[in-house]
């Protein structure tokens, strides 16, 4: 008996994305039975524009991607559960690479990636980084992280866990993973199942994306502790990358404040901050080697540009544990960061 297949994608204001990610699954060579669409209080026409198209639309009050994917869950037919978001347009066999590792019966969920058709140097650059870590899992038995742009769960073990936590409006597809593999699920990465997605294609960009990553991540890492030492999809290096950076970032912040009696103290903060960066500059060779191999022009650029992302985590990350430790905000403020995330990307 064959699985009946349902994908869900959240929508917010995605009246310029949302076409294209609607006409694309309309192609696949392998349908799915239902595509749910959820406007998560859009002020755009993005509501309509997915009525045109033969899908299923459920509309909310906005409540984050996390709480829109469950309201969709709750509604669907299928048995396997597969997302997408609404800025994506799957490759024509996503849907059949998405779902064939669920005849092994032992698989409860599956990963698949991005790809990008951008000519920008930092969506080049950020395709670049998406498939270092593609390396790194594509030869995994099982990873513990899946990404909800390119997803798919069993029903019953979504539910189990209660599905996405809504109180994560970012990375709640991480907590969900890592949430799940802890009770001991089997997932696979899939790299056939692609979904072509417009990366961030300037500095500022994707400087505020990664900030707001390293701040939902302290997050996360709070929830589950042990993944701040391994996860199998963030390399090790960028770690120490971060470390690098930001300590050395402050080391000079604090040689700059030293006066009087602390003179003395200058020279030798300053020169252990440029020993900090030295030392990540040595380990941006392997991906610059890497990046030589297929992008030369980025590959040039790759060592600033891995500066931006370690000193954004890792300042990200400072500051969004150092929120756990004040009194907790009201809703709104909890948004911030991710609401400061959507307005930048689109």
């Amino acid at each position: 008996m064959g699985h009946v297949i349902s994908v869900i994608i959240p929508a917010y204001n995605a009246l310029a994305t949302l076409d294209r990610c609607l006409t694309a699954l309309s192609r696949q060579t392998q349908p799915p039975d239902e595509i749910i669409v959820v406007d998560d209080g859009s002020t755009d026409e993005t509501a309509a524009l997915a009525r045109r198209h033969d899908v299923r639309v459920l509309t909310q009050a906005n409540a984050g991607p996390g709480a829109a994917r469950n309201a969709g869950a709750r509604i669907a037919r299928g048995d396997l559960l597969l997302f997408t978001d609404a800025d994506c347009a799957p490759a024509p066999d996503w849907v059949a690479h998405m779902t064939a590792p669920f005849a092994d019966p032992t698989v409860a969920g599956a990963k698949g990636i991005y790809c990008t058709d951008q000519k920008q140097a930092v969506a080049r650059f950020v395709q670049l980084e998406y498939k270092d870590k593609y390396d790194r899992m594509r030869d995994q038995e099982r990873i513990d992280f899946v990404d909800t742009y390119s997803a798919a769960y069993r029903r019953e073990v979504f539910w189990s866990v209660g599905g996405f936590d809504a109180s994560f409006t970012y990375l709640e597809d991480q907590e969900l993973s890592f949430r799940l593999a802890e009770h001991g699920h089997r997932f696979v990465f899939v790299p056939g199942a692609i979904v072509y997605h417009r990366h961030a294609d300037n500095l500022a960009w994707y400087a505020r994306k990664k900030y707001t990553i390293g701040y939902w991540k302290a997050r996360v890492t709070r929830r589950h502790p042990a993944k701040l030492a391994y996860d199998s999809h963030t390399p090790q290096t960028l770690k120490i990358q971060m470390g690098l950076v930001t300590l050395g970032g402050g080391l000079l912040a604090l040689s700059a404040m030293c006066f009087g009696a602390l003179a003395n103290w200058r020279a030798r903060l300053a020169r252990t901050g440029l020993g900090c960066w030295a030392a990540f500059g040595l380990t941006t060779l392997p991906f610059f080697h890497k990046a030589w191999c297929k992008d030369r022009h980025v590959a040039l650029l790759a060592p600033g540009l891995l500066f931006v992302r370690a000193a954004a985590l890792g300042i990200g990350f400072i500051l969004g544990n150092l929120s756990l430790l004040m009194p907790r905000p009201d809703a709104s403020e909890t948004n911030t960061p991710h609401q400061e995330e959507r307005a930048v990307r689109a």
